[in-house]
């Protein structure tokens, strides 16, 4: 696919992320009705309307391309597609359910192995990111939009990490001292690799955890903006595994942290 091509999809689904981010806000004021999978993980009206208002329109787009979401993926199933969406329609359900404000809508466009294109909405902070090729990944915030670029946010010298959970492992927290990491905050979903992307962030580091819909779209986003995104132990971060499951992460905002 060529590159305009890939920002003419994205720019199509921009406004049915905003209508989905909202109608998610809606019916958390209504009152959600929540279920739990077979997997023990709950999901709400909210995730299943979000996926229908994004799956529909990506179907629009792309009509021959397969798309692979959380909510209607088969994983007794193997994925042998070179090409198709992942699709995470609220990555952090349990956040959304909880009123907080970190869920994200998330799509992605795998195309050999890489998360090319992805779009991530983060409804309850108004921000909204697309990316569509290396060098073009965008912040819409307040109706303005912004190329992002990984540019350092914080102080020189204070290098933040994020972590998706209170007390990281002893293995992440020795990963981090490698980059001489001074401050570690915990956050949802993935607007970690969004606000890495932005500069506002330093650095995440995450043992193997969750499935490839829940980075793609983030992936996308941080890797055209310049983040260098690996496995812990350095190896590249592919997607189109037949299982779905995710290896470990590290992504860095830039080679060097305090530039």
């Amino acid at each position: 696919m060529k590159i305009e091509e890939l920002r003419n999809i994205s720019e199509k689904l921009l406004d049915t992320f905003n209508q989905a981010g909202q109608e998610s806000i809606d019916l958390f004021s209504k009152g959600l009705k929540i279920t739990i999978k077979d997997d023990k993980s709950p999901v709400s009206n909210g995730d299943l309307r979000v996926n229908e208002l994004i799956t529909s329109k990506i179907k629009e787009l792309t009509p021959n391309i397969p798309i692979v979401s959380e909510e209607t993926v088969n994983l007794k199933k193997k994925n042998t597609s070179k090409i198709f969406w992942l699709i995470d329609p609220i990555d952090g359900t349990k956040e959304y359910i909880a009123g907080r404000d970190e869920y994200t809508l998330n799509a992605a466009l795998v195309i050999n192995t890489v998360p090319v294109l992805g779009v991530v909405g983060v409804p309850k902070k108004n921000r909204l990111f697309y990316s569509f090729a290396p060098g073009e990944s965008y912040l819409i915030e307040s109706g303005i939009v912004k190329k992002i670029n990984c540019k350092k946010q914080q102080p020189k010298g204070k290098v933040v990490a994020l972590s998706s959970v209170v007390k990281p492992s002893d293995i992440i927290l020795n990963k981090l001292k490698e980059f001489n990491v001074n401050s570690i905050v915990k956050m949802a979903s993935s607007y970690k690799f969004c606000v890495i992307a932005t500069g506002e962030y330093d650095v995440y580091a995450a043992r193997e955890r969750a499935n490839e819909w829940d980075y793609a779209a983030g992936h996308a986003i941080a890797q055209n903006a310049g983040a260098i995104i690996k496995t812990l132990d350095e190896k590249p971060f592919l997607y189109g595994k037949e299982d779905y499951r995710n290896p470990s992460l590290l992504i860095k905002r830039s080679e060097n942290l305090n530039d």
